[in-house]
């Protein structure tokens, strides 16, 4: 269903519906599912600043659920940082690059949290301007410092949603327009079986070759969507490429190390 949440969250916002909406009721039924076979495990809820609800905010804080989620900046928030966000400008002058420093703070909105909660905010400065964001969250400051939340907890969000970019784009997983439920199901299903084999191409084939970090898109272009020569006699098949192909050693060590994993 992932391939229909943007789709799903614009025509929410066009009814007026909050897009966490329902949010709390499928996060109870997930958590209670998996209590109940990882009693002890501890669960954090990373979202986006469109679950920066009290509702969900409060929920988890009942329920033992650690939550970090993205929160909308406004001038309040701005201004709380804008210490950091001078200092960061200096940075970023002083060295002719990108720079960011990170403020750890207690904060609440005016009306609608019930408390304060700890909030990061990121102060950075790219390209001569200001990109300043922030995180709400219950972890606790002697767990992990400001710049571990942001940078590797809370950003492994948006690299988590790439690969999810990847199998709708890449794979064309988002074409789901068949008259009935069950063909979608289908389609997703061979989407999905397409990304795994796609994963075990880079993972074994093409470890530490230029395509190790290759998306779905790039590797279907330059080592699968290629042109060849097929003759079929009574005895075999044969394929011939181009020798002009410039990519045939890495696609030469892939079919190498992926018979090797298959004996």
């Amino acid at each position: 269903m992932f391939c229909g949440r943007h789709l799903l969250a614009a025509k929410l916002r066009r009814s007026n519906i909050d897009a966490s909406a329902g949010a709390i009721e499928e996060i109870a039924r997930i958590v209670a599912q998996i209590r109940r076979r990882w009693p002890r495990t501890r669960i954090l809820l990373r979202g986006d600043s469109g679950f920066a609800r009290e509702a969900l905010m409060a929920w988890c804080e009942a329920n033992r659920v650690d939550f970090l989620f993205g929160l909308a900046r406004n001038e309040r928030l701005e201004q709380a940082i804008n210490a950091e966000l001078m200092l960061a400008s200096l940075d970023s002058t002083s060295s002719g690059r990108p720079a960011r420093r990170f403020k750890d703070f207690m904060w609440s909105t005016l009306d609608s949290w019930s408390h304060n909660r700890r909030v990061v905010g990121k102060a950075e400065v790219t390209g001569g301007e200001a990109n300043p964001r922030f995180v709400v969250t219950s972890l606790k400051q002697n767990e992990v410092g400001a710049q571990h939340l942001y940078e590797a907890i809370y950003c492994a969000r948006g690299e988590m949603e790439n690969r999810i970019k990847e199998c709708q784009l890449d794979l064309f997983a988002d074409r789901t327009s068949a008259a009935t439920m069950r063909a979608n199901q289908l389609r997703l299903w061979f989407a999905s079986m397409a990304y795994v084999l796609l994963c075990a191409l880079r993972r074994i084939g093409l470890a530490h070759s230029q395509f190790a970090a290759a998306t779905c898109g790039t590797i279907r272009l330059k080592l699968l969507k290629i042109g060849a020569l097929v003759r079929i006699s009574v005895r075999r098949i044969k394929v011939a490429m181009s020798s002009a192909y410039p990519w045939q050693n890495e696609f030469a060590l892939a079919h190498v190390r992926l018979r090797q994993a298959a004996t």
